[in-house]
Parts: C-alpha cells; structure tokens; sequence
C-alpha cells in the first residue's frame, strides 16, 4: 500500500461505519460527512442507508451505503477492503452495529438461540470489523477503531445479561487492542454511551424482547433516565476520539456510575441487585 501522511481528523478521511442508517450509527456518519469526511454508511437496512447516503450527498457531503450484516466476516472483509482500494486508504472503522435483547428480563428466560444471535451480531460483528481492517491499518501504518460498546460495558445492569456480556467484553477487547496496536501507529476507542434517544431504547430494528412488552413502556422506563439526543452525542463523542481517548463515556453525567463502581463493585452490585428486583417483577411464565 502506498505511503500516507498520515490519520486524517477529519477532513477528507475515509470512514466505515457499520449499523450506520439510524441512531448512533446515523448521527456519526451525518457528522463525519459534516466535517468532511467520506463516508460508508454500512447497515442491514439498506433503502435507509441509501436515503441517509442521499441526504449527505444533497447537502454536499460525500457519502454512499453498502449492505451488510456484521455478523458475516467475509461480507465485512469484502467491504473493508473495497473501500481502501477506492480511496487508498482506510481512517477510520467505527464496529457501531448492535442488537438489544432481554431488555427488563432475567437470564433464566433467555434461550440459547437468543444468547448465540447477540454475540454474532455485538460481539462476533466488532471482532470481524477488527480482524478485517487491523491489518490493514497495520500495512499503511495508521488508523483508528472505534467500537461502540455501553455502559452496559463498564457496571452491571440486571435484566439486559446478553447486552451486558457482549458490552463488556468489547470493552476488553478494545484495551487489549489499544496496547498491542500502539507500536503500529494504530488507535483504538471504545464508545460508552449512557442512554441515547434513538430506535434502540425500543428495542430496536432487529432486537428482541424476551419478556412480552410494549415500545411504549420501553420508552417509559429510558426516558425517566433523560436520554441525551443522537446528534450531541456524535459531536462529542467524534471530539474525544479526536483526542485519541481510550473510553469515552458520553453524556459525561454518567462518569461518576463508572467511578463508583470501580470504587465499590459490591456496594453497586447491591444497589442494582435492589433496583432489578423492585422495577422489574419476575413474568409468570419464562419464554420457551
């Protein structure tokens, strides 16, 4: 691969966003293409990504939308690496595609069909974004991966197991690889939202509830926790990983859950073990 200057931020970089046509996917890809980036917005549903890659284009950014399921390695290798033979180069791989999945319900109603599709798509899909475009960024010796985990990464959140597990081991996933990718001249973030007002607090496109409940009580239950808009979010969040931060927790107001947890992991564990069994009363019967 031919010799670059370097990482772009982020004018005229080259950017791949996977889960990009809603939510957090949406408001990163509008404000990268915003702030001169190309972008490829990468997602399952494609008329949205096509209408999202449209709009950028109308308003004079440079966007187009490719279809993708994250959880299939060689369609996100394939994509990976069309998109540094277009451009010449890869900037930035933000794995942002996710599913929900047992939101409010506990572990023992989950099947295992249901633990082995949330680990395809938030997990397996960040490994495959990683796998496809780290050695990539290796070779022209620069490049930044941002993976979207949550909160859910950082402290307990009883009733969402599947979610948490996933989250966190992005998280691990994104400190080990921030150490071993440093000497290469590649950087790693990991993004750790706390609640954000996009489809996803509903269930999302492609999650699943395992205990039967409405969008409307879902939305409930997340809009008590004042959920900040996509847009901020994604203005602040590309700030940080601007600075080359290793966790950015955004809105900041959720820091001091992180600190405390570390500080206390058994006072927090008992806190939201109280919090699940008061707000979230067992169903009759567990799903089949």
């Amino acid at each position: 691969m031919a010799a670059h200057d370097g990482i772009r931020t982020y004018d005229q970089a080259v950017c791949v966003i996977t889960g990009g046509a809603s939510g957090i996917g949406r408001a990163l890809a509008t404000e990268l293409a915003t702030r001169g980036a190309e972008v490829v917005i990468a997602d399952r549903q494609i008329a949205e990504a096509e209408k999202l890659a449209t709009g950028i284009r109308e308003r004079g950014g440079r966007a187009r939308a490719a279809q993708l399921d994250v959880s299939d390695h060689d369609a996100v290798t394939a994509l990976v690496q069309d998109t540094a033979r277009r451009h010449g180069r890869l900037d930035y791989l933000f794995n942002n595609a996710g599913i929900s999945h047992g939101m409010g319900a506990g572990a023992r109603h989950y099947r295992i069909e249901d633990w082995r599709r949330i680990v395809e798509v938030n997990l397996m899909g960040v490994i495959n974004g990683v796998q496809a475009a780290y050695p990539l960024m290796i070779e022209q010796g620069f490049g930044h991966i941002v993976n979207t985990a949550s909160m859910a990464g950082l402290v307990p959140s009883p009733g969402t197991t599947s979610y948490v597990t996933t989250k966190h081991a992005v998280v691990g996933l994104s400190h080990n690889l921030r150490a071993e990718a440093a000497e290469h001249g590649v950087r790693v973030s990991v993004l750790c939202p706390g609640v954000i007002r996009t489809p996803f607090i509903e269930g999302g496109e492609y999650g699943r509830h395992v205990v039967p409940t409405s969008k409307e009580q879902y939305r409930e239950m997340w809009e008590k926790r004042r959920p900040m808009a996509p847009e901020p979010f994604a203005s602040k969040s590309l700030d940080a990983v601007a600075k080359n931060r290793c966790v950015i927790i955004v809105p900041a107001s959720w820091k001091p859950i992180w600190w405390l947890f570390r500080l206390s992991p058994t006072l927090c564990l008992t806190m939201a073990a109280r919090t699940f069994r008061d707000a979230v009363p067992a169903p009759e019967t567990a799903a089949r």
